[in-house]
């Protein structure tokens, strides 16, 4: 199974069987369903990025407005608040945060109460490019899990959590990015 440029990815089957060839202490049973997980990521991840490209946002600006927005209203955070929960150096947050002030999805001010305290806050359009990205994730997931019934999805995600939980108290400081995508 020698890798060209431009080849098609193996079939899991494919790639499970290779990895049993050359690692002789793989359980195949692990291995497809890691990598059946990762697979879906990383194809979920490209569809998310699509979606919010044809919104005229990025996958990165996106998170940020999540972030605002699950931190209720009035939607407001400091930078070093959304770095920490985003998995991204000071740095790599103020030139995202300077990308949205400009493209009027966030506004940065000065806090009233403290004059050395930034705070961002998300503007109603970025609110609305939140909303539009949701209509269209929600469209997406539900084709993603229309062949399985309401039970099949409950067992999915009871058995999702508990794998992401494991994962969480193994890696308590993995929640973020090892690099910077900015």
């Amino acid at each position: 199974m020698a890798e060209t440029p431009g080849a098609a990815e193996p079939t899991l089957d494919e790639q499970i069987a290779a990895y049993q060839r050359e690692f002789q202490d793989l359980d195949p049973q692990v291995e497809q369903v890691v990598s059946a997980l990762s697979r879906l990521n990383r194809r979920m991840n490209v569809a998310y990025g699509r979606q919010t490209a044809a919104l005229g946002i990025s996958n990165a600006e996106w998170e940020v407005l999540k972030a605002l927005v699950l931190s209720g209203a009035p939607y407001r955070m400091g930078p070093g608040d959304l770095a920490k929960r985003l998995g991204l150096t000071p740095a790599a947050m103020t030139h995202r945060i300077d990308r949205m002030v400009t493209e009027g999805l966030v506004t940065r001010e000065r806090d009233e109460n403290n004059r050395v305290r930034v705070i961002v806050e998300l503007t109603p359009e970025g609110r609305e490019k939140w909303l539009e990205a949701m209509r269209l994730a929600t469209v997406f997931e539900e084709d993603l899990l229309q062949d399985l019934s309401t039970a099949e999805r409950a067992v999915l995600g009871e058995v999702l959590i508990r794998l992401l939980r494991r994962v969480e108290h193994a890696q308590p400081d993995a929640g973020g990015r090892l690099t910077d995508l900015d």
